[in-house]
């Protein structure tokens, strides 16, 4: 059972079951939506997953359910955005098999608790947990994907900006490593109980190192400006700012790699692809 099938993470996680012969069954909320070939192939619930209703017929019989929370831009917390929308659903979700769920890095930091996002994150996964339901949390840090916001930015100016510090090693993972991650453990039934799963991509890189990468894949220089973010108009723009400024102060790098939370995608290999696919 897919929860946000047409997001960056559940579509690749419905083509990697697919791949592997699992049946699958999604719950979306516009079903025109979903990759092509896609619909023929799945059981389609149509509906929030977010909504009790829905998501009891969606996980009713499930052996596990990929569970990630769509962005809730009119949210009045961060809490709200994860624990909320979760919230009126944890019965459908104590019902499931299993539940396998995007989570974040930062779990046991001196900065877990002052970190906006990932601390909602983080209490979400608690309160999945709480209901004894056996629950994979995948820990992961920033997105690869992140920088493509920018690209177009990056080839006209040869400058991309954030509010990290340019200079602080910290893990990076490309989603098609995430989903192919969430595709394995959803498909493993052997695991009970409740554990964070860490998805650490291939190696820590500063935003110095970043840019020298993009320079060099885009055949042109491009620099890393840190921008320090100012006040935010809104409870969840503050949560995004309170995260950068938790990873700023080491929220990511708690977590001692290892081969088995390392995964393959680099971030030269998915610039590489990125440009292929989005023009030189």
């Amino acid at each position: 059972m897919v929860t946000a099938p047409t997001g960056q993470i559940g579509s690749q996680v419905v083509q990697d079951l697919l791949a592997a012969g699992a049946p699958v069954r999604v719950v979306v909320r516009d079903p025109a939506r979903l990759a092509p070939g896609v619909a023929e192939r799945v059981e389609v619930v149509a509906g929030s997953h977010g909504d009790p209703d829905v998501a009891a017929t969606a996980f009713d019989g499930a052996d596990a359910v990929f569970w990630l929370v769509p962005p809730v831009v009119a949210a009045t917390s961060a809490d709200e955005a994860y624990s909320g929308f979760a919230r009126p659903v944890l019965g459908a979700l104590r019902a499931a098999g299993r539940v396998v769920a995007v989570s974040a890095l930062g779990r046991g930091t001196p900065v877990a608790g002052r970190a906006g996002h990932v601390t909602a994150t983080l209490a979400m996964d608690d309160l999945i947990a709480s209901t004894g339901v056996p629950y994979r949390a995948l820990t992961a840090p920033s997105f690869m994907e992140n920088t493509l916001r920018q690209l177009d930015s990056i080839r006209e100016r040869g400058v991309f900006q954030g509010p990290y510090r340019p200079d602080n090693p910290a893990p990076l993972v490309a989603t098609r490593d995430i989903a192919a991650v969430a595709a394995r453990v959803l498909r493993d039934g052997e695991w009970t109980g409740f554990a964070e799963v860490p998805v650490l991509g291939p190696e820590d890189l500063t935003y110095d190192r970043m840019a020298a990468i993009l320079s060099e894949v885009l055949g042109r220089p491009v620099r890393y400006e840190q921008q320090v973010p100012g006040a935010a108009d809104t409870a969840i723009g503050q949560a995004r700012i309170d995260m950068s400024l938790a990873k700023n102060d080491g929220l990511d790098n708690g977590v001692v790699r290892t081969p088995e939370n390392t995964t393959p995608t680099t971030f030269r290999q998915f610039l590489l692809g990125a440009v292929s696919h989005n023009g030189a």
